[in-house]
């Protein structure tokens, strides 16, 4: 666990800076460059990420359970899984009507993902790795709201084709995790 816990702090940690030191963040960038920025970002990232893989691998060697949920919340879980693979790419595609009316869908994903799984898992290291990212994912979301009013922010309305190409994107994906890669990624398949 203690591998899981270090990769989250890492990783979470980091990308909590726009959180807690939005201002400390931005002198860094204006002295090093926002390439070099984003390098340090990445690996720093990259192995936050490792270590969370690596953790969780070795955390489920030791199973504890904390609850058992029944068979409906794992269901409903796939439910959970389409929108958060729906509000993923609307933060990339351009154009789009989720982006225009959220904002942060991207975070809202996370959000999604992290309480979806949190309701159809139960082991501690389950809870501990999508509770840690949900309550990130509330943190960075309210935080990104506040920053947005403050700055002024307005985001582009959306086009009716950018809307259908994000929802047709994330059902695409969800579809490609719900009957494939669930299974072959993490060894658990969600639809069964």
């Amino acid at each position: 666990m203690l591998v899981l816990i270090l990769g989250l702090i890492l990783f979470l940690g980091l990308h909590s800076i726009r959180i807690v030191a939005d201002d400390w963040r931005t002198r860094q960038i204006e002295r090093i460059g926002l390439n070099r920025w984003k390098a340090i970002y990445s690996i720093i990232s990259a192995i936050g990420l490792v270590l969370i893989v690596v953790g969780f691998i070795m955390a489920r060697r030791n199973p504890v359970i904390l609850y058992i949920p029944p068979m409906w919340l794992r269901h409903l879980n796939a439910l959970f899984m389409l929108i958060a693979l729906i509000l993923f790419p609307a933060a990339r595609v351009p154009n789009n009507a989720i982006k225009a009316k959220l904002h942060h869908p991207q975070v809202l994903a996370v959000k999604t993902w992290a309480f979806g799984h949190l309701l159809a898992t139960g082991m501690q290291y389950d809870v501990l790795l999508f509770g840690a990212f949900l309550v990130w994912a509330v943190a960075l979301f309210a935080a990104s709201r506040r920053r947005d009013r403050r700055l002024g922010t307005v985001y582009p309305p959306g086009t009716v084709k950018g809307t259908v190409i994000t929802v047709v994107a994330g059902i695409v994906l969800w579809a490609l995790f719900a009957f494939w890669l669930h299974n072959w990624l993490f060894g658990v398949n969600p639809m069964a």
